[in-house]
């Protein structure tokens, strides 16, 4: 694993993927997966039906200088991939901490791809955060046992507004000291 930097961010490389900064390249693909419904349901703020000019506005929010979330496409060329297999991202919080975020295209469920990307992102810390957190849905147990096998442990029960579900959604929060 090695890291270089990209402007004010960093790209994380594993053998069988890179984490890298997002590109207006990757807009359609952004397009096709957060739009799918699949995809929303399980994220706090992608909408769905995913409108019209919203993955020109995230790509470009997340191409942004200034900015308190860094977000990664998980680009899979290396190994054969979709050059966006999903995305993470860390959000800065106060005192030395960032919130972890993340969802991965249907083709890549369940080929731990989301585990060995938290763990990329985590081992890099490139926030030098003392503290991660990240919240699942309750109805997302794949996610949680990313989270548990990722090092955090499990705070609490909380709620968060789904955009998608149009409602508050119970979730579980999770969190890694470093």
């Amino acid at each position: 694993m090695g890291l270089d930097q990209v402007d004010q961010q960093i790209t994380i490389e594993s053998d069988r993927f890179v984490l890298r900064p997002l590109r207006s390249s990757d807009v359609g693909l952004v397009h096709h997966y957060a739009g799918d419904a699949r995809v929303a349901k399980m994220t706090a703020p992608i909408p769905h039906p995913y409108p019209p000019g919203a993955a020109e506005a995230y790509v470009s929010r997340a191409m942004a200088a200034e900015q308190d979330e860094f977000i990664w496409a998980m680009d899979g060329t290396k190994d054969g991939n979709s050059e966006l297999m999903g995305v993470i991202s860390l959000k800065s919080m106060d005192r030395n901490q960032s919130e972890v975020g993340y969802w991965v295209a249907p083709p890549f469920w369940n080929t731990g791809l989301a585990s060995m990307a938290v763990s990329l992102l985590v081992e890099a810390n490139p926030l030098n955060d003392a503290t991660m957190f990240a919240s699942v849905f309750q109805d997302n147990p794949a996610s949680a046992r990313v989270l548990a096998h990722c090092g955090f442990d499990y705070l609490g029960d909380a709620e968060s507004y789904s955009v998608a579900r149009d409602t508050t959604v119970p979730t579980w929060t999770y969190s890694r000291k470093l």
